[in-house]
């Protein structure tokens, strides 16, 4: 294969971090971003790496780092949209606040991204953007409900993208990982909501105490994906969506199941609405 370049947001810990090591192992470049460069210090004595600071809500400092990483390697071939963080609360519980700072960096850092990556894959006409969306971008849960619905945004701009972008030889993906041993539990990763509510502890509650015990204990391996993902970029028909992990896989079947149970018994009433 040809060498590529790589362009991946949050690559300091976590997924990033993986898939930055396989981009690496694979003998392909790497523009490797970060809140805070010092954090990529393990890819700094690499040739085949440029890493830089960005925060990603700064659309400025966005189009810099696209153009300074354009500057050292002549092109981006695949855009890994990984940068983001978790919001643990109920939709009562969670300010406007907290609300607008998940979205600034999940889905307004996402599209700040895109829109300076794509111009150089059009002039080409070719390159893939891969965004990582979650389990909880195809089926939202309780005490996840605000996080999930950047996610639900993720999936929306990436189906939009995948048609767009087609007829000009650019791939767009959407990962759809369920939990996997990182660091997301932790709180440079997650945040959560400063008010909760007693009324909701039998639902918002248990999930709180659940991600506390499910820390490290997750059943997705990173580097299992961070491989697949290598896979994903190599293939000559690459899907729209990819699920990862078999308890994303369990999560599909469910919905899929219970929207067709819901449609099939409401479908009358939903005919009924059209002009006769």
């Amino acid at each position: 294969m040809t060498q590529r370049t790589w362009f991946i947001t949050g690559a300091s810990r976590g997924i990033g971090a993986e898939i930055a090591l396989a981009v690496l192992a694979n003998g392909d470049q790497l523009i490797a971003t970060a809140r805070n460069k010092t954090d990529l210090h393990q890819f700094e004595s690499n040739p085949n790496v440029l890493t830089l600071s960005l925060d990603i809500t700064d659309e400025a400092q966005v189009k810099a780092a696209v153009a300074e990483g354009l500057e050292r390697f002549g092109q981006i071939d695949v855009l890994v949209n990984n940068a983001g963080f978790g919001l643990l609360g109920g939709i009562e519980e969670t300010s406007a606040t907290e609300v607008e700072k998940v979205y600034r960096t999940n889905v307004f850092g996402l599209l700040n991204v895109t829109r300076a990556v794509l111009p150089g894959m059009r002039q080409r006409r070719r390159g893939h953007i891969i965004n990582l969306s979650s389990i909880g971008g195809y089926r939202s849960s309780v005490g996840w409900g605000i996080y999930c619905s950047t996610k639900f945004a993720v999936e929306g701009i990436t189906e939009a993208l995948h048609d767009e972008l087609a007829p000009l030889g650019i791939h767009a993906t959407v990962v759809e990982p369920g939990y996997f041993r990182t660091n997301f539990l932790d709180g440079s990763s997650l945040q959560r909501t400063a008010i909760e509510i007693s009324d909701y502890a039998d639902t918002v509650g248990k999930i709180r105490h659940h991600a506390s015990e499910l820390n490290y204990q997750q059943p997705g391996d990173p580097t299992k994906l961070a491989q697949a993902l290598l896979e994903l970029v190599n293939a000559d028909n690459p899907p729209l969506r990819l699920p990862l992990g078999t308890d994303t896989l369990q999560v599909i079947a469910a919905k899929n199941a219970y929207v067709e149970q819901e449609t099939a018994q409401w479908r009358a009433l939903a005919e009924s609405t059209d002009y006769r």
